[in-house]
């Protein structure tokens, strides 16, 4: 189903809306026949009637936001509005796969097409279906359930990487990234450019991410974790740094403490400790 469109309704509205030609437009038959018969009447007495009303109609057409629009006329159609972000985000999904591409370009026998994929896995196209229409918590569950089938899908771990980025989950959107990386993901320009990415490319731990050749993450993920409601995840390894900073500070303090390091000793001892 198309879904309809406030200023074509306002328009017909405007100059068809004498004989109610918006309120066909629109799926409103009831409203359609009624106004036929208004139009009728308004013929009879001589009285431009209808005309005001179908210039009312498109006045309060126009006033309409498009939310109170799509509710009352766009029911069970959630339209996405389409603006230059958007269309360079579906160029990006085009080119790096996310989405099916040009049914034209020819495959190689061999190799199986991202249609057939799907076809085989239900929960990656309905994953990235959501997932173009930012219903990004429900794309993340279909992506989780498309795992559970094909746990090392290249672009399963690619799509849910970005969806945890774009609503700020930064460990597992890591995690995903070196999941694709290992699974065989060659081309990591899309890592370095893709829009949706952009929170992972902020974060402190980017760069180490990114000079490991994306194979080191910088968070420790476990599975159970990952598929609890609350998508919490364990300690940075920055975390586990700091523990053995502070051990060896306890410890020269220990021996400062029994008398085997002098103050000055201890200071300098410090000093290259915490240089490290």
């Amino acid at each position: 189903m198309q879904p309809k469109n406030k200023i074509t309704a306002a328009m017909l509205a405007f100059f068809t809306g004498f004989v109610g030609g918006h309120k066909l437009y629109l799926g409103k038959t009831g409203g359609f026949i009624g106004l036929m018969i208004l139009f009728i009447v308004s013929i009879n007495v001589g009285m431009p009637i209808s005309l005001l009303v179908g210039v009312m109609h498109g006045i309060k057409l126009l006033k309409m936001t498009d939310q109170e629009f799509d509710k009352q006329y766009n029911r069970g159609y959630t339209p996405v509005r389409r603006g230059p972000l958007e269309a360079r985000r579906e160029q990006q999904m085009q080119k790096y796969e996310q989405i099916p591409g040009n049914k034209n370009v020819p495959k190689p026998k061999s190799k199986i097409s991202p249609q057939s994929a799907m076809r085989a896995n239900p929960f990656k196209a309905s994953g990235i279906k959501k997932y173009k229409d930012f219903d990004l918590d429900d794309a993340i569950l279909d992506f989780k359930k498309g795992l559970e089938i094909a746990p090392n899908d290249v672009a399963l771990h690619f799509n849910i990487a970005c969806a945890y980025s774009l609503t700020e989950q930064k460990a597992l959107a890591y995690h995903h990234l070196q999941r694709a990386v290992m699974s065989g993901l060659k081309d990591v320009e899309r890592i370095l450019s893709h829009d949706d990415l952009a929170y992972v490319r902020i974060q402190p731990e980017y760069e180490a991410f990114r000079a490991s050749g994306f194979t080191h993450n910088p968070f420790k993920v476990q599975a159970s974790t990952e598929n609890a409601a609350s998508d919490e995840v364990t300690t940075p390894i920055e975390s586990v740094a700091e523990d053995a900073l502070l051990a060896q500070l306890n410890k020269i303090q220990e021996l400062k403490n029994k008398g085997i390091l002098t103050e000055i000793e201890f200071l300098a001892e410090r000093k290259k400790i915490l240089r490290q």
